[in-house]
């Protein structure tokens, strides 16, 4: 499995998309982290680790992987999966999640006690093979932010995004919020082709728990795969 990432937070890429990025407060080759702190020792530690990462890229991309994608056939702890053959996709979901009916979407399930925090999946017909076949993922994460998650009264903003391959198939997922004036929500979402079906999942909770419950949701996303039907 391959994986690679752009950051989201040079003004180069910015204009690019033509989207309200935010920057981070360190920045290096690994993705971006959507929260900002002022303790200065954190800051530090996330500089060195950014000088460390830098330092092993002679060794080898695979040394740098969290463990969670390099281990992304196992199954982690307090998760379960969900498979559906039928429709040719699976992913984690946290165990204590219940499953529901999302409006217009194949499966779901979400937290017992805060409903907004949920993962989703939906899919439509598609002629394309490969999620590539779309366009970069530069473009594609600017259409859908923008056009299809927001809506005119939201202001969306992109924090990362990472291409990996697994099993022959390509996928794309970003980490973005959208933001208004009383209410803020930010998620993952992963986005891949295949079957003759294009495929979304979104991952996401209230901004405001956002930085409590990320990694948590990351594991979500990561996990996404498409099946052979």
């Amino acid at each position: 499995m391959a994986v690679s990432s752009l950051s989201f937070s040079s003004a180069t890429l910015a204009n690019k998309l033509n989207l309200p990025i935010k920057p981070s407060t360190i920045t290096c080759s690994w993705p971006t982290i959507i929260s900002s702190t002022k303790d200065s020792s954190l800051d530090e530690e996330r500089v060195e680790n950014c000088k460390r990462r830098s330092l092993l890229i002679g060794l080898g991309a695979s040394s740098l992987l969290p463990t969670k994608i390099l281990l992304a056939q196992e199954k982690p702890p307090n998760y379960d999966e969900f498979v559906d053959v039928k429709d040719g996709y699976s992913y984690y979901y946290p165990s204590d999640w219940r499953e529901f009916d999302f409006r217009g979407h194949d499966s779901a399930f979400k937290d017992r006690y805060l409903q907004l925090q949920n993962v989703r999946l939906s899919f439509i017909p598609t002629s394309k093979t490969d999620i590539r076949d779309m366009g970069p993922i530069e473009k594609v994460v600017a259409h859908l932010v923008k056009h299809v998650y927001s809506t005119p009264t939201q202001v969306p903003d992109v924090f990362d995004m990472q291409e990996r391959t697994t099993d022959g198939k390509n996928y794309y997922t970003f980490e973005y919020t959208l933001t208004s004036p009383n209410f803020g929500r930010a998620a993952f979402a992963t986005i891949a082709v295949g079957n003759g079906r294009y495929y979304t999942l979104i991952v996401g909770a209230n901004e405001r728990r956002w930085r409590r419950v990320r990694n948590q949701l990351k594991v979500v996303a990561d996990s996404f795969k498409v099946l052979d039907i």
